[in-house]
C-alpha cells in the first residue's frame, strides 16, 4: 500500500453484527428472491389445479353413479317396453313368417324408433355371453352402446330389433345428444366462472399477505430489523406473522444484547489491562522485593477482576440470550436465606450483616429456583458490601402470596431518579466509579432477569438505615 492510499477502514461492532445477522436470517429464509410469481400466475395454476381436481371428481361420480344404477335403469326400461314388444310379438305372430318382414316394415312406420328383424346367430358377436343367456331365455336383452332391444321371437331363430331409441324420423330424439352435450358444456362453463371469481376474491388477500410477507423477510435479510409485516387479512397466515415478528424483535433484542455488552466489556477491560501492562513495566524496573511483590499483587488483582468481569458477562448474556426454563422446588426460606447470607457474608469483611425472618410464619416453604435465585440474592449482597459504611440487613417478610427479600445497607442511597435506570446493564452511578466500589452494572441488571424468570420483580427504594434498599419479590408458589 502506498503512502498517499487510505488504510481500510475496519468495521465496528455494530456493523459486524448486523452482517452476522443478515447472513444468519439469509441461510435460515426461503430464497424468495429468484422465485417470484405474478399473481395472475399463481390464480391460474391454482385455478386449473383445483378445476382439474373437481371436473376429474365430478365425471369418476357420475361413471360409479351411472355404472351402480345401470341396472336399475335397465330394469325399468325392461318393464316400460315390454308391452310394447309383446304387443309387435303378437302382431307378428299373426301373419306368417314369410310375412314378417314386410309387415315388420308397415310396423316400423307407426314407431318413432326402429323395428327390424334379424337372425339369432347373427347376434353372438353384438352381445355379451350374459345378454346371449337372457336372449335364449326369452328376456329382453339391452346394447347400452346402441341403446338397443333385442327378444327373441318365441322359439324362432329370429329376433325383434328394437332401436336405436333415437331415430331420425324424430327430430325431438335426433337432437336429443347434442342437446344435452350443450346443457352440459354450459354447466360446466357456469361452474368454472362462478368458481374462477370466486376463487379470485379468496386468492387475493392470499396473495397479498404473501407477499408482505417476502418483503419483509427479504428487509430483514438486509438488516432491517424494525422492518414489520403489514395487517394480515387472512387468519391462514396470522401464526406465520406473529412468529416473524417475534423473530424479528428477538433478534433486534439479541443484537442489542449483543451491541451492549461488545462496548461494555471493551470499555472494561481497557482499565484492568492499562493497570496491568503499568505493572509489568514497573516490575522490569525494579529490584526491590517489597515492590516486586505489590506489583505482582496488583496483577493478581487485575487477573480476578478480568475473571469476575467475564463470568457475570457470561452469565448476564446466558439471561438475556434466551431466559432459561425455571425448575422450581420448594424450600424453607428462613433456612435457605440463612444459608445464602452464610455463604458471601466473608465478602462483607468488616460490616455488621444480620438476617431478620422472626416474622415469616413457621416453617414457611416458597417454591423458587435453587440454581437460578443465588444470582439474585448474592449480586444485591455484593451491591451492598460496595456501599454500606458499617451495617448491612437482609429481612424476608410474606405479604398475601408473595415473598418479599430486603436488602439494606448504611450507604450513601440511590437519587430516585436512578433507581430504575440502575437495573440496565453496565450502569453505573458517577459516584461509584473510583477504584473502591468498581463493578460492572451487570449484577443488579442480573437480579432483575433472575426475578422475571421467577414471574417477580426486583426494584430499588430508599433503606430505613439510610442508604438504598433493594427488593426481590415473587409468588410464593408458582
Amino acid at each position: 500500500m502506498t503512502g498517499t492510499e487510505p488504510a481500510a477502514e475496519k468495521p465496528g461492532p455494530k456493523e459486524h453484527n448486523q452482517g452476522l445477522a443478515r447472513s444468519l436470517i439469509r441461510v435460515a429464509l426461503p430464497r424468495w428472491r429468484g422465485r417470484r410469481y405474478s399473481l395472475s400466475k399463481l390464480f391460474f395454476n391454482f385455478y386449473l389445479l383445483a378445476m382439474g381436481s373437481f371436473v376429474a371428481i365430478a365425471f369418476t361420480a357420475d361413471f360409479v353413479i351411472s355404472t351402480a344404477q345401470r341396472g336399475i335403469t335397465d330394469d325399468y326400461a325392461r318393464r316400460f317396453m315390454r308391452g310394447t314388444i309383446t304387443m309387435i310379438e303378437d302382431e307378428l305372430f299373426r301373419q306368417p313368417r314369410r310375412e314378417w318382414q314386410k309387415r315388420i316394415k308397415e310396423l316400423d312406420e307407426k314407431f318413432s324408433y326402429n323395428l327390424g328383424i334379424v337372425e339369432r346367430i347373427s347376434l353372438d358377436r353384438t352381445l355379451t355371453p350374459s345378454q346371449v343367456v337372457k336372449l335364449d331365455a326369452g328376456d329382453i336383452a339391452i346394447d347400452h352402446d346402441g341403446d338397443i332391444m333385442y327378444h327373441r321371437l318365441g322359439t324362432t331363430n329370429q329376433v325383434l330389433v328394437v332401436g336405436p331409441l333415437a331415430s331420425n324420423r324424430n327430430p325431438e330424439l335426433k337432437d336429443r345428444l347434442p342437446l344435452e352435450l350443450r346443457l352440459r358444456l354450459l354447466t360446466w362453463s357456469l361452474i368454472g366462472l362462478i368458481f374462477a371469481i370466486a376463487l379470485w376474491f379468496w386468492i387475493r388477500p392470499v396473495w397479498r399477505d404473501l407477499e408482505g410477507l417476502r418483503q419483509t423477510a427479504l428487509d430483514l435479510g438486509d438488516g432491517h430489523f424494525d422492518a414489520r409485516l403489514p395487517i394480515i387479512r387472512t387468519q391462514l397466515f396470522a401464526p406465520l406473522s406473529d412468529t416473524m415478528s417475534s423473530m424479528a424483535e428477538r433478534i433486534r433484542q439479541l443484537l442489542a444484547t449483543h451491541r451492549e455488552l461488545s462496548c461494555g466489556i471493551s470499555h472494561e477491560l481497557r482499565t484492568p489491562i492499562a493497570r496491568m501492562r503499568f505493572a509489568l513495566e514497573m516490575l522490569s524496573e525494579t529490584d526491590e522485593r517489597e515492590e516486586r511483590e505489590r506489583l505482582w499483587a496488583m496483577m493478581e488483582a487485575d487477573l480476578d477482576e478480568l475473571d469476575q468481569l467475564i463470568d457475570t458477562s457470561l452469565t448476564y448474556a446466558r439471561f438475556e440470550r434466551e431466559a432459561p426454563e425455571a425448575h422450581f422446588s420448594s424450600v424453607n426460606l428462613a433456612t435457605w436465606l440463612a444459608d445464602e447470607v452464610d455463604s458471601v457474608r466473608l465478602l462483607g469483611r468488616q460490616l455488621e450483616v444480620s438476617v431478620e425472618t422472626e416474622s415469616l410464619p413457621e416453617n414457611l416453604f416458597v417454591d423458587l429456583d435453587r440454581k437460578a435465585m443465588p444470582y439474585a440474592l448474592r449480586n444485591l449482597l455484593r451491591n451492598a458490601f460496595k456501599y454500606a459504611a458499617k451495617r448491612i440487613s437482609v429481612k424476608a417478610e410474606f405479604d398475601g402470596d408473595k415473598v418479599l427479600i430486603h436488602v439494606d445497607d448504611d450507604g450513601i442511597g440511590i437519587p430516585p431518579e436512578e433507581r430504575e435506570h440502575v437495573f440496565s446493564a453496565f450502569t453505573r452511578l458517577d459516584r461509584s466509579r473510583d477504584r473502591s466500589t468498581g463493578g460492572y452494572g451487570l449484577g443488579l441488571a442480573i437480579a432483575r432477569r433472575v426475578l422475571e424468570l421467577h414471574g417477580g420483580t426486583a426494584t430499588a427504594d430508599a433503606s430505613p438505615l439510610g442508604g438504598a434498599r433493594f427488593t426481590l419479590s415473587w409468588k410464593a408458589r408458582q
